[in-house]
């Protein structure tokens, strides 16, 4: 059974294990919670990594569900914000309003 598991951040021990919604070490006993955020950063499409207040731009025409609106390829989307979910960015579109992206169908710009 293999395990991609951090290791302990008290004593750096590489035995740590899983239990309920904890991660042990065996070693020095240390607990903690890995947060969703700490196990892999949110990627554009093309791989870079997005972080709060980024700028990024609509690679991909997408559907608005539940209207007839479509973001069009190159809107430019100011100021995100992270979050956890299905949708991994809420962010307000130009002409649009409020909505939740996915981060596979952005790329992050430049400056």
């Amino acid at each position: 059974m293999t395990q991609d598991l951090p290791p302990c951040p008290e004593c750096a021990s590489p035995h740590s294990y899983e239990q309920d919604p904890l991660l042990i070490c065996p070693e020095c006993g240390h607990e903690w919670q890995v947060s969703a955020a700490e196990d892999a950063p949110v990627r554009d499409a093309v791989g870079n990594i997005l972080q709060n207040g980024d700028t990024v731009t609509v690679i991909k025409d997408l559907k608005v569900k539940g209207s007839s609106l479509t973001v069009k390829v190159g809107t430019k989307v100011r100021n995100i914000t992270l979050v956890d979910g299905d949708h991994d960015i809420d962010c307000k579109i130009p002409g649009i309003g409020p909505m939740g992206l996915r981060s596979q169908f952005v790329k992050k710009v430049s400056g």
